[in-house]
């Protein structure tokens, strides 16, 4: 097919809108990749550079000497990142199912109650307060993975939309016909058929799970139960104070210690794992979002 010289032309323009687009997204990175790897005082002389003036494995090799508590970090990061996603993506459809029936009756109540948690919660002290005194979670692995994160409002209703303008409901009734129960409908008709919305909660919850870092900040001070993100946040808050101290910066400045590229470090040692499983759900991710965003 000939393209007329307007087309080509509006189609050179949004190439060129794309890739300017792209390299926005990546030179920050490569930015951030490359300063973890410079030397400190490379960096404090010259600010940033797309390549390392001075290399230097010193942020990592920092990191190094706290492997063994940075593997019992990732191990905890893991283990709440799949158990509450997985754990999520079981409650959040069971919710969101209901809703999107037109013949459940308390369906308007119900949806009105997920939205409102949406816009108001009870704040952080009566939120500390139940979590801590009641459920008692303070200090287990159980409290980096239920509050705030287990299931929320917004995921509760984007699957709703999703069930209610892409499950057909003749599909619905064909299957009661056939002697099919409701939770045999649900788990062999609609669920087989939701992988796009499934795939796109997944990744929005895995991510949250794995950036989150206040809820151990409010619940843990046991440095067994850190995730990744709290122990990185705490290895940082360290280097901080030994090089802003001035009765040890001295000492600091004479180990060496990378008080600049270290935070480069961290944010690259945070956000591999993420990136690396981000490509193998980017086709549901995006279906997902767009439709499950659609009202319903």
């Amino acid at each position: 097919m000939i393209q007329s010289r307007s087309e080509t032309i509006f189609q050179v323009a949004i190439n060129i809108c794309l890739s300017f687009m792209v390299l926005m997204v990546i030179i920050p990175i490569w930015l951030l990749i490359a300063g973890s790897f410079t030397d400190d005082s490379a960096l404090i002389s010259g600010g940033y550079g797309l390549f390392p003036k001075v290399f230097s494995l010193s942020a990592y090799e920092y990191l190094m000497f706290k492997s063994k508590d940075i593997l019992n970090a990732l191990g905890i990061s893991f283990f709440i990142t799949t158990t509450g996603t997985a754990a999520s993506l079981i409650i959040t459809p069971l919710l969101a199912y209901p809703l999107s029936r037109k013949d459940f009756t308390a369906r308007n109540a119900v949806s009105f109650f997920v939205f409102f948690t949406m816009l108001f919660n009870g704040g952080i002290v009566p939120s500390y307060m139940m979590w801590t005194q009641f459920f008692k979670i303070k200090n287990t692995v159980w409290a980096l993975m239920i509050p705030n994160l287990l299931m929320n409002g917004f995921s509760v209703i984007m699957m709703k939309n999703y069930f209610a303008q892409n499950i057909p409901a003749e599909l619905i009734e064909a299957a009661k016909i056939d002697g099919g129960g409701e939770f045999y409908i649900f788990y062999k008709v609609v669920l087989p058929l939701s992988l796009p919305i499934m795939a796109t909660i997944g990744l929005l919850t895995a991510i949250g799970f794995w950036n989150d870092w206040t809820n151990g900040l409010y619940y843990v001070n046991d440095s067994r139960f850190f995730s990744l993100q709290n122990l990185l946040n705490r290895i940082l808050t360290n280097v901080q104070f030994l090089a802003s101290s001035t009765e040890i910066s001295q000492r600091a400045v004479n180990m060496k210690l990378p008080s600049v590229s270290i935070r480069m470090a961290i944010a690259v040692v945070g956000v591999t794992p993420i990136m690396a499983l981000y490509p193998f759900f980017q086709k549901y991710f995006v279906k997902g979002i767009t439709i499950g965003a659609v009202k319903g």
